[in-house]
């Protein structure tokens, strides 16, 4: 027999006027290797098949499950029961627009995102698909890399202090799409005109620095030194104007 476990969830139906958000309880028997996706999932199989909640790769690669988790930012299939408590409260990721219960659109949000900085290769060359692909040094390409782990799934979003209180701030997330793009010689901007996106309050000199976006991570990303890494750049190009690329979070 394992432990018997109570989840507290968050239930709300934005598209049902007149019932106001509430906290219902379920009991569950625990499992080995039961984590908090396979708990919702024999919720809403044996005891409400009403339950609202995200998924779909179930390994930590697609973000679809990020939820608040006793408190903190976390993805639902990455988080065991056997490291929580008996008792365990799951609410849906703040910031972004509640679809019911503990699912969230992420994806709106992202997709602002990307257009609001430009979160793509700019290039004024045209693409030939019979020209073999251009080749970079290892460094340049594990730094992009690194960048290129974020799986968009909202935890730094959502544990960031600054984007409660200054919702067009773009987040470590946005920062770090960005600091990609910068990092990459294919990319034809110049520190200038990253800077039109990032030198405001809306980017990187708007961040706190409290780091609640690298402590709760899913990926482990080094955000504090990509954070850094971009400051860096943009006091620079903000004093002295357009400079060279640089070394990289780290470097330099």
């Amino acid at each position: 027999m394992g432990r018997r476990l109570t989840f507290e969830i968050f239930r709300y139906n934005p598209s049902e006027s007149g019932t106001p958000p509430r906290i219902q309880a379920f009991d569950l028997e625990e499992t080995p290797g039961m984590n908090i996706f396979v708990a919702l999932t024999r919720i809403r199989e044996r005891q409400d098949p009403s339950l609202k909640f995200d998924f779909v790769c179930r390994t930590a690669l697609c973000g679809s499950c990020g939820m608040v988790i006793n408190g903190r930012p976390r993805l639902a299939c990455k988080t065991f029961t056997r490291d929580l408590p008996c008792r365990i409260t799951l609410f849906p990721l703040p910031v972004f627009k509640l679809l019911g219960d503990l699912s969230v659109d992420t994806g709106a949000w992202f997709r602002r995102l990307s257009l609001r900085t430009g979160a793509w290769l700019h290039t004024s060359r045209a693409f030939e698909f019979r020209v073999p692909e251009e080749r970079m040094d290892n460094a340049t390409t594990f730094r992009i890399y690194e960048a290129e782990r974020c799986i968009e799934c909202g935890c730094c979003i959502a544990a960031c202090a600054k984007v409660h209180i200054q919702p067009d701030f773009i987040g470590a997330a946005g920062i770090n799409r960005l600091a990609r793009f910068m990092l990459d010689p294919r990319d034809e901007r110049g520190e200038a005109r990253f800077f039109e996106v990032l030198g405001t309050e809306n980017g990187i000199f708007g961040c706190l620095g409290l780091m609640g976006c690298e402590d709760n991570c899913p990926k482990d990303l080094p955000l504090q030194l990509q954070l850094a890494y971009v400051r860096r750049m943009m006091a620079r190009a903000g004093l002295a104007g357009n400079g060279s690329r640089g070394d990289g979070p780290g470097r330099g």
